[in-house]
């Protein structure tokens, strides 16, 4: 089968990887996002799956609107491709692009759909503190994620997992998918099977002030804005901007949950609930992991974190190399 790859982030590349590396597929050409400057020398950056074709000799085009580039749709309209695969890709394709191929345009999708149509499902699936999600391929149509399901394939979220460990995991479900989606499809053993608008939700692009933590928030809520929108969630501290990366909420929901280890953790801890704190402060130090830190409902304990202009740190060593004392107030950015 002639495939043309469309996709850009590290999540697009199990993907591609999975049809570079079997027989019963030909890659004809990726298409890209163009290159970004990126980092503190401000280099041009290739995009992940640019890198992956280059490596494997694959033509590789980069318009900065596909749909308006006249040589990218001559060179889709000649290339004589069986099927456009998309995975993450981060344009929108105009209906003459989606009717080029004879097999249609297939979607590699990062959630069960109807559900989390839109940019960023697996940020706003953690977000919601779902405990599982999936992957869904589809025949593409002109709308947001709207087009016919054809297979899907779905994975538990647990309560460690961060926007980061589930893309990971999702991307390999994804190719694996994909594959099986193509041979089906291409042996007419999948119907597509429309789906229920009337079950939609959206997860649109994150905003800037989504990565603000409100201590007035319960400790559930904070978690789960940590790890969907990891790692970029920021509070303040001693006047200086402190980004959070992992946290775990303490409370007896959630023991069952907890790795071993943080099981422990909670077992030794002095009786919280009998403290009289406001959102924000430090209520007690758990040895060997780090501070936790009074809601608006619970306690949250920092995993790790990351101070301006520095690596980031277990919560331990936050504590120990901050000399971080109980009653002090970690804030709303400023």
């Amino acid at each position: 089968m002639k495939v043309v790859f469309f996709g850009t982030p590290q999540f697009a590349v199990p993907t591609l990887e999975k049809l570079l590396d079997d027989k019963d597929f030909e890659v004809l050409a990726v298409v890209s996002q163009p290159d970004k400057r990126r980092g503190r020398g401000n280099q041009l950056t290739p995009t992940p799956v640019k890198t992956v074709a280059i490596s494997h000799n694959i033509p590789v085009w980069q318009p900065q609107r596909v749909k308006k580039d006249t040589e990218t749709l001559t060179q889709l309209k000649e290339i004589g491709a069986d099927v456009f695969v998309v995975v993450a890709y981060g344009q929108i394709l105009s209906q003459e692009i989606l009717d080029i191929p004879k097999l249609g345009c297939v979607n590699v999708h990062g959630s069960i759909l109807p559900t989390y149509r839109g940019a960023a499902p697996i940020q706003w699936c953690l977000y919601n503190g779902e405990n599982q999600t999936g992957i869904t391929t589809m025949l593409m149509d002109a709308g947001m994620d709207t087009g016919a399901m054809l297979l899907l394939a779905t994975t538990p979220v647990s309560l460690v997992d961060n926007a980061q460990d589930l893309a990971d995991r999702l991307a390999v479900i994804g190719a694996d998918l994909l594959v099986e989606t193509l041979l089906k499809l291409q042996h007419q053993e999948i119907k597509p099977i429309p789906q229920d608008n009337s079950e939609a939700t959206y997860a649109p692009l994150i905003k800037k002030e989504n990565y603000e933590l409100d201590w007035s928030k319960s400790a559930w809520q904070l978690h789960n804005q940590i790890r969907g929108f990891y790692p970029n969630c920021s509070a303040t501290f001693r006047n200086q901007p402190l980004k959070i990366t992992a946290t775990v909420p303490l409370g007896s929901a959630y023991i069952h949950e907890l790795p071993p280890e943080l099981k422990e953790v909670v077992h030794t801890l002095p009786d919280l609930s009998t403290k009289s704190s406001h959102p924000g402060e430090v209520v007690s130090i758990a040895k060997g992991k780090g501070a936790i830190v009074q809601t608006g409902e619970g306690f949250l304990l920092l995993l790790e974190v990351q101070l301006a202009g520095k690596r980031p740190q277990s919560g331990w060593d936050f504590v120990n190399g901050t000399r971080l004392t109980i009653g002090e107030v970690f804030l709303s950015p400023l």
